[in-house]
């Protein structure tokens, strides 16, 4: 009877041994996948805590500094307080397996993922543009034509 119990609390030890591996494993992969998103203002004012984690960050692309060489890129990204017009500007330094997308380009929104640097540069390794600009009407363009549906 005792060599039964045995037997039993060894297979219930390892099968928490097993879940709890399991847990811990969930729980770092969970932690390291998440990203904050930040405005250029929240980053400048995080501290320390800006270098420890994976962000995202997004802003408008100054006009005249894109750099770019291959998949990599580097740029500033602008950010102006519609408030209080308080320009905050932070340098992008994109290193990616894929080339910026097409809509990368002067004026666009982009959001770079990745980490703050203690250089003060941000270092992406994931980069997402939009230009709303580009599937807007232009000004004074007249309405298209409307479809009767027939």
């Amino acid at each position: 009877m005792a060599q039964r119990k045995s037997k039993a609390f060894k297979f219930a030890a390892a099968g928490g041994v097993i879940v709890l591996a399991l847990a811990y494993l969930g729980w770092t992969g969970y932690s390291e996948s998440k990203s904050y998103y930040v405005t250029i203002p929240e980053l400048q004012k995080m501290g320390d805590a800006a270098y420890t984690r994976h962000l995202r960050v997004g802003g408008t692309v100054e006009p005249g500094t894109i750099r770019q060489v291959g998949t990599n890129a580097e740029f500033v990204l602008v950010e102006v307080d519609p408030k209080t017009s308080e320009r905050a500007e932070l340098r992008i330094s994109y290193k990616g397996i894929e080339p910026p997308p097409d809509t990368f380009k002067d004026n666009s929104q982009a959001l770079a993922i990745g980490e703050f640097g203690h250089d003060g540069v941000f270092h992406a390794r994931e980069l997402q543009a939009k230009c709303a600009s580009k599937y807007a009407p232009q000004q004074g363009a007249a309405a298209p034509p409307q479809s009767k549906g027939y």
